[in-house]
């Protein structure tokens, strides 16, 4: 297998947090010309939705305050979508009315077909099947769309294929396997393909993904997705021999204007030194990325958390998972109140606590911030100020970048989310059914 080499992202400026915004598909990507360097070996550039590498970035950002409030919104709706997983559910309940995965944080750049066709995907750890919009679809907001016509391997799976019955709702039109999905007030019917998937100089023939043929309302997810879950039809199913299950990625700071990304696929050239904890199994999700969280740490602290606000439990379905859509960790009320406690008693009694959106723990005069260590089983992870504290751009506001999980869903999830993740390199290994963390510089 080649060497993983890290690539480097141009300098950007980045709104701290993302905004719902209508994507577009291009099979020309007009990058930065800055952006140009292309991916090597198994090693694939990520990208922030809003770099100026990325055609994705708003006309016109809003400020700091609203995006702040905006991204609290999506966030929250991205935790009721992945507590609906757990409890199989297809129906997201969001009260704007709006897809979550239709606002990744993260994309790169995958090619599909031969000739390959240049696609942007979103990366989604909590996610099984890939999916893109196709030519001729009825309904679908992209503007432009991969050509199934246009490349020679392109093929339907048929339902008589073992693929057919890995899909939700599955359907027969002739003999094309088909299926349907509800987002939100919108729905989505797409034919189970096969064809050809480049990831950086990795060809994967025969890679099976959906091909949106109509949508309907208006909160159709209008950008591609590439599954990293350990699901059927995820890409760490579908490419066992080439990868063997085995993925890293780390995530640049929002903070950072000069950075690189990267997602490492396969065993080589992973971090040797780095700490591990179990990966959980819950039969009832088993895509999702479980570990065992045993405690949290604030400053020399552990603080009183009622042992089943953390617990495991693959019958409800509670518990942590790594997630790498969700942008602000959020843990469960008796966790994340606990924490905020202690932390508002650290920074001082006498400051006024503000608050910003769902943030409820915010300062608008300097703070010294305790630090917060996450006590996993067989690893801890102290986090450093970068990682839990969110600054308005003119420096008057600073916010603890954690809150509450809602409460109005049947389970409740506890998310180590990307904020938290940035400037490290978190390793999944499924073989060896563990999930490793190791500090890693992302900026160039």
């Amino acid at each position: 297998m080649r060497n993983r080499v890290s690539l480097s992202l141009s300098s950007f400026l980045i709104p701290l947090f993302t905004i719902t915004i209508f994507f577009s598909f291009s099979q020309t990507l007009a990058l930065n010309p800055e952006c140009e360097t292309q991916d090597h070996g198994s090693t694939l550039q990520v990208f922030h939705i809003f770099s100026p590498c990325s055609p994705f970035k708003p006309s016109k950002p809003l400020s700091w305050e609203q995006t702040v409030m905006q991204q609290q919104a999506e966030d929250q709706a991205r935790v009721q979508y992945l507590s609906s997983l757990v409890a199989r559910k297809s129906v997201v309940p969001i009260a704007s009315g709006r897809q979550i995965i239709q606002s990744p944080t993260y994309i790169l750049r995958a090619k599909i077909g031969s000739p390959p066709q240049t696609l942007l995907v979103a990366m989604d750890t909590s996610n099984d099947a890939a999916w893109i919009p196709c030519s001729g679809c009825v309904g679908c907001p992209s503007s432009t769309f991969f050509d199934p016509s246009k490349s020679s391997l392109f093929k339907s799976v048929t339902c008589a294929d073992s693929q057919c019955k890995q899909v939700p709702n599955p359907t027969c039109d002739g003999s094309a396997c088909g299926f349907n999905l509800t987002y939100g007030g919108s729905t989505i019917a797409a034919n189970l393909v096969q064809d050809t998937v480049t990831l950086a100089t990795d060809p994967i023939p025969g890679y099976s993904l959906g091909c949106i043929q109509k949508a309907t309302g208006s909160s159709v997810p209008p950008q591609g997705l590439l599954g990293l879950g350990r699901g059927p039809l995820s890409l760490l199913s579908q490419t066992q021999n080439l990868y063997q299950s085995t993925f890293s990625y780390c995530l640049p700071s929002f903070k950072s204007l000069n950075f690189s990304g990267s997602l490492r696929l396969g065993p080589v050239a992973q971090p040797i030194r780095i700490k591990f904890t179990p990966l959980l199994k819950n039969p009832r999700r088993p895509s999702l990325y479980y570990v065992n969280l045993v405690g949290i740490r604030v400053g020399r602290k552990i603080v009183d958390i009622p042992p089943e606000a953390l617990a495991f439990n693959p019958t409800t379905g509670a518990g942590t998972i790594f997630d790498s859509g969700t942008v602000f960790t959020r843990l469960v009320e008796p966790a994340y109140t606990a924490i905020r406690d202690e932390f508002r008693r650290r920074v001082g009694r006498n400051l006024t606590v503000t608050t910003l959106g769902g943030f409820d723990t915010c300062y608008t005069v300097p703070i010294v911030a305790p630090s917060i260590t996450f006590l996993f089983s067989g690893m801890n992870v102290t986090l450093p100020q970068d990682n839990i504290l969110i600054h308005s751009t003119a420096g008057s506001t600073t916010c603890l970048a954690m809150a509450a999980a809602p409460s109005n869903v049947n389970s409740v999830l506890n998310v180590i989310a990307n904020m938290q993740q940035q400037n490290h390199r978190i390793l999944y290994d499924v073989p060896n059914s563990r999930l490793g963390v190791a500090r890693e510089l992302c900026t160039s």
